[in-house]
């Protein structure tokens, strides 16, 4: 599909990720309706693209009659909405199964699904569930649409690069829950690229999971660590016990800011990396970015003195 002047429609385009798909999209030319619950939260992508390219509207994947006003007249659909905690089942498989109805019943060409590496009916997580039943619903009522599966995505706007370069500027002794567990983070950038290209190729790429990750897979305190050495921080890490982990995101977990809740640590006894044989940034001739080459550019804020601090360095 040409995306040059094609009604695009987005929700949940005025998140991280929706920020730089919505970037790649106007450059191919689309226009954009993005979708957000306060369009607010949004008014930032309007300067990315020309007069008259990005429309805005009120919708919540919740609300079903709002989702379906908001893919009238689209080409395409992308839905990005994902939580990481409250109803999961609402957002991810009840949202979704909207969305997904919404652009069958408008004729839409195309629907780009972004789940997440972990999506398993067996996942320990209700997370990981509540994403497997999500893509099963969204295939149920578009079986064409496309899914993608990222693990950690980073960016310079991103709540997980960023989440720990903060926790480890102001700790001297850093607790790492889940040290073990391995990701493969991949670079928003890179991400945005994938989702373009198999929109602008909908029809090769019609009903097929593809999964992205980055170069390198990392644990948990190998992610840690790097993040130290690139701010120049001298930190002592400790592994938090399994035990007290578990504890740990049982009690605290339902409070407010929570470090961890009992579903995020029980996402943390898998592994969150490219199955072998999966499709991923490879199909789409995409070579992926390591966090090292972009990092830096946002990581300086970090440091002790900021840009020219002495001992931060890329890593």
């Amino acid at each position: 599909m040409d995306l040059d002047g094609r009604l695009i429609g987005i929700f949940g385009g005025g998140g991280f990720v929706g920020r730089y798909i919505a970037q790649a999209l106007l450059e191919r030319g689309a226009r954009l309706r993005i979708a957000e619950r306060n369009i607010k939260n949004a008014m930032h992508i309007k300067p990315l693209g020309n007069l008259g390219q990005t429309q805005f509207v009120s919708a919540d994947v919740t609300s079903k009659d709002s989702v379906v006003r908001a893919v009238h007249g689209c080409d395409a659909v992308i839905n990005l909405v994902g939580v990481l905690k409250g109803d999961f089942a609402r957002v991810h498989v009840e949202g979704a199964r909207h969305v997904a109805e919404a652009a069958a019943a408008a004729g839409c060409r195309a629907l780009l699904q972004l789940s997440a590496i972990g999506a398993d009916s067996d996942s320990p997580s209700a997370y990981g569930r509540s994403k497997a039943e999500g893509e099963q619903a969204v295939l149920q009522a578009f079986p064409d649409a496309i899914i993608i599966r990222p693990s950690i995505i980073f960016g310079r706007e991103d709540q997980f690069i960023n989440r720990f370069a903060a926790m480890i500027a102001m700790l001297p002794v850093v607790p790492v829950i889940g040290g073990s567990t391995r990701f493969q983070p991949v670079f928003v950038g890179d991400v945005a690229d994938a989702v373009t290209q198999a929109l602008g190729h909908s029809e090769l790429y019609a009903g097929q999971t593809f999964e992205l990750g980055g170069p390198e897979i990392l644990s948990m305190g190998d992610i840690n660590r790097r993040i130290a050495a690139m701010t120049g921080r001298k930190r002592t890490f400790v592994d938090v016990p399994d035990f007290a982990a578990s504890l740990m995101a049982s009690v605290l977990g339902p409070l407010p800011g929570a470090p961890i809740t009992a579903d995020q640590y029980r996402m943390l006894q898998k592994d969150n990396v490219v199955a072998p044989g999966a499709k991923g940034l490879d199909t789409f001739a995409i070579s992926p970015t390591p966090l090292a080459a972009v990092a830096p550019g946002w990581m300086e804020k970090y440091t002790a003195h900021g840009r020219f601090g002495a001992g931060a360095k890329a890593v």
